[in-house]
Formats: structure tokens, sequence, C-alpha cells
């Protein structure tokens, strides 16, 4: 074994719609599913994105708590309606004053990023993944596990 390990970029922002309806583990039941399903891992997860106001539903507070260290992201209606999105909703559009929560909350907290899994929904939740632009500097090199041996000291004299 080599002593080390291959570490995640966190490159992937989710972004999440959360009707008053959805269950406290409704939203992270439905991101493990997609996350699984699309072959992407849960600790390249940089951060999570919602419309300004739902940070607190219990649904997107229960995903975040399960996922150390990601921040919540709250955007403004009016900031998410004004992001182009793949799968508008017009009923969103009414009930929320976006016509896209997810898709637009994931790609306004990946600035310069991609869509990369289009939303998803299951009852009351919806969640759609982004990747952030790519970083102009090169990848941060496998960590070791344990710290380096301390060098031998000079041999010699100590005058």
């Amino acid at each position: 074994m080599s002593g080390r390990v291959a570490t995640a970029p966190r490159t992937l922002v989710v972004g999440i719609g959360a009707s008053s309806r959805a269950e406290r583990t409704e939203v992270l039941r439905l991101l493990a599913d997609t996350l699984r399903e699309a072959g992407l891992d849960r600790s390249a997860v940089a951060r999570l994105a919602t419309v300004a106001g739902k940070a607190d539903h219990p649904a997107v507070r229960w995903a975040a708590a399960h996922l150390p260290g990601v921040p919540v992201d709250e955007h403004p209606a009016e900031a998410l309606a004004g992001v182009p999105v793949p799968n508008p909703s017009a009923l969103v559009g009414t009930a929320v004053g976006t016509a896209s929560v997810a898709e637009a909350a994931a790609l306004a907290s990946a600035p310069g990023g991609r869509l990369v899994i289009a939303k998803r929904k299951s009852a009351a939740a919806t969640v759609a993944i982004a990747r952030t632009a790519p970083s102009p500097y090169p990848p941060h090199p496998t960590r070791p596990t344990e710290p380096e041996p301390e060098p031998e000291p000079p041999q010699g004299d100590p005058a």
C-alpha cells in the first residue's frame, strides 16, 4: 500500500428546490440517489444553493448537516429568474417568482460552470448539479496519510 489517499476535488454545486411539504430527509435521499446514479462522489460537493429563504428549510438543513463543511448559498428569486436553464417550470415561476430553483441556483453558485445533472424530482424536492469552472491552477497532488519521517540529524562533531 502506498500510504497515499486520492481526494476528489470539490467541484460540484447542488441546487435544491424544496416545497413546504418536503420531508426532512427527502433532499438528502434524492441527492444521494442522483450522485450514485451519475457515478459522482459525495465528497466532490463544494456547496449547496437554493432560493432566498429556503436555507432554513428542514430538508435543506438536513442535507447540509450530512455534508460537513459544505455551505448553503441563497439567491434572490429575481436573480435566479435571470439564469438561463434547460427545464424552466411555469408552475414554479408562479409559486416562487422564478421558473427554476434547483438548476438556476446550482448555476448561480458555480459562475462560469455548467450543469452536469439536470433537475431531478421527488415528491416535494428537486436537485440539480453544476460543476464549477475549471481552475487555472494545476490540481493538488494526493496527500500522504502519514507524516513524512523527520530527516536524520547531520553526523559529525558538534563543535
